[in-house]
């Protein structure tokens, strides 16, 4: 990426970030489409077509295809007239903005205007989780694939999905605590039932569908070329129509007749609110979109990651690695090219997970398997922090509900990420501290381990540890609040649940590599420079099982230092 590229970026994010609050609700249709009673004002829209206590429906995630101007119309309203009120908002993927962005999903987060929120992903909407501890709000918790599969059968007038997904876990009435993750009353119905060896979900009925999508032409016809994603537009507009209900669509440009295939036609829309600095993603608007996020791009699918990198590092969002991060990532990559299989279709996670993509496109493998987003981007490479759930350069882009259906059919290894990892293989990603404000949810964390045949999971070994890496080996200076442990704080993945579905699943750490077998938690590869009895075992509660032969192998130096560090799938 060269200098002009950078500048360019940075004058983008700066315009952005000075007027990322600025907004219109009662922007005007333009002349072009004034005969056209469809096309209307956000405010009149939301007015006409949003009641009190209604079951509203939005897609999106990440930064990616947030309805903005229609979530400030709802605010303005409420804040205006009271209403609409006690509203149930269902938003399947994290589309807040962690209480900092505004023109998210957040937004809605007023006592009394939302009286209960379904999601699947909860760490970035705090607004919501704040009405949840102060007793404004219900919140329900629901695996995201799961919901997404939800919208889909409502679409095909069903009522419920049964699904592998979260068996063994906190949302499996017969471990944990089900879906409600908090109720002002205590009396909130269980939307989860447990179904034979499955468990059996619902979700109320969608009365409203809000969405954004890149255009529309002058009948009302809605068009989604060019956009970073689709998400559950298309499922859950169907679905509310089925119910008897409204669909709300928010675009950002208006074009002719045949710009492309048509994605919902007029007669399936209801509203259609065009507003100028609707987003196609974080920054970019739909009138001036990044190409590489989209199938049509031209540009090379490195350069369309190096660019969403640095408007990351710019905005603070993207953590900053060290080196010991990226032998972490080697160690990774090493793992899942010894394991996996050519033709693979592989999911990645965010966080640490992201930087072993990096590494397996640098080692040459993505000519040998397929990515893809729980979004339903496939190809290409997943995008990073705020574009998480578009991907650079991709070949394909489906809806939500289609990805996670193909995943339950057809994924062959994900990598994710870990807070917690147990005796028993059970993993916490979901839990990260007391009340609501500090939950995190699964996201499709449930349906992604569910459906995989191998799970890749990456995480340090210890929180907030001193640990120096030199290159050839590492040291732990001061020992941190250890993430292995005897019991997680809450179940996400059941690593029994797992053996019994006879999947492959490794848990990788910067001191070495873990395997779940029917023993328990065996230490399979071991990094130069930890002693097994005074780094790992003395420091960790989780029960450890060592090779019969009592000899760890020992990580590799081309792993360790990343000098002639090379991949390739050994199957």
């Amino acid at each position: 990426m060269n200098a002009l590229t950078k500048l360019h970026l940075l004058k983008i994010i700066v315009q952005w970030r000075l007027t990322w609050d600025k907004r219109n609700t009662k922007f005007k249709p333009p002349a072009s489409v004034k005969d056209n009673p469809k096309f209307m004002s956000p405010w009149d829209a939301i007015s006409k077509y949003i009641k009190d206590g209604d079951v509203v429906s939005t897609s999106g995630l990440g930064g990616n295809q947030r309805a903005s101007i229609l979530y400030w119309a709802i605010r303005e309203l409420f804040e205006a007239t009271g209403h609409p009120r006690d509203l149930t908002i269902m938003s399947i993927g994290g589309q807040g903005g962690r209480g900092i962005a505004p023109g998210t999903v957040e937004e809605l987060g007023l006592p009394g205007l939302t009286t209960r929120f379904i999601s699947g992903h909860m760490e970035t909407f705090k607004s919501l989780l704040k009405l949840g501890d102060n007793g404004d709000c219900e919140i329900q918790m629901i695996p995201q694939g799961t919901m997404a599969l939800l919208f889909a059968a409502q679409a095909e007038g069903k009522d419920s999905v049964t699904l592998p997904a979260g068996v063994g876990t906190f949302v499996d009435p017969r471990v944990g605590r089900g879906t409600p993750l908090c109720s002002p009353d205590g009396k909130a119905v269980q939307l989860v039932e447990p179904d034979g060896d499955q468990l059996k979900y619902t979700i109320p009925k969608i009365g409203v569908s809000i969405f954004n999508a890149p255009a529309a032409d002058r009948k009302g016809n809605i068009y989604v070329r060019k956009a970073a994603m689709i998400g559950e537009s298309y499922e859950m507009s169907i679905a509310a129509k089925k119910n008897g209900g409204r669909v709300i669509a928010n675009v950002g440009k208006i074009v002719e007749e045949g710009y492309g295939d048509i994605f919902l036609p007029a007669d399936m829309v209801d509203a259609v609110c065009y507003y100028p600095r609707t987003e196609q993603t974080g920054a970019i608007y739909h009138r001036k979109p990044l190409e590489y996020l989209t199938t049509e791009s031209k540009v090379p699918v490195e350069e369309g990651i190096a660019q969403m990198n640095f408007i990351n590092q710019v905005l603070g969002i993207t953590p900053r690695r060290s080196e010991l991060d990226y032998c972490l990532a080697r160690l990774a990559a090493s793992v899942f090219a010894d394991n996996a299989k050519k033709g693979s279709y592989v999911n990645i996670g965010v966080g640490l997970p992201e930087q072993v993509c990096r590494l397996l496109n640098e080692g040459g493998l993505f000519d040998d398997i397929t990515l893809l987003a729980e979004s339903g981007v496939l190809g290409g490479i997943p995008a990073p922090g705020i574009f998480f759930g578009a991907g650079s350069c991709p070949t394909t882009i489906v809806t939500s509900p289609e990805i996670f259906k193909r995943c339950y059919e057809n994924l062959d290894v994900t990598c994710l990420g870990l807070l917690q990892a147990d005796s028993e293989g059970n993993v916490n990603v979901s839990k990260r501290g007391e009340g609501c404000i500090n939950y995190v949810g699964p996201g499709g964390f449930m349906d992604l381990t569910s459906a995989a045949k191998m799970i890749v999971f990456v995480g340090t070994w210890m929180a907030h540890a001193k640990m120096e890496f030199n290159g050839s080996g590492v040291k732990i200076v001061k020992p941190g609040t250890p993430k292995f442990v005897d019991k997680v704080d809450e179940i996400t993945f059941s690593g029994q649940q797992a053996l019994k579905m006879g999947k492959k699943v490794f848990y990788v750490s910067n001191v070495g590599v873990f395997q779940l077998t029917e023993k328990g938690m065996e230490l399979i590869r071991v990094m130069p420079g930890i002693d097994i009895q005074n780094d790992i075992i003395a420091h960790s509660t989780m029960k450890i099982i060592l090779p019969e032969s009592g000899q760890v192998p020992v990580v590799d130096e081309s792993i360790v230092s990343g000098k002639n560090f090379k991949l390739s799938l050994k199957n």
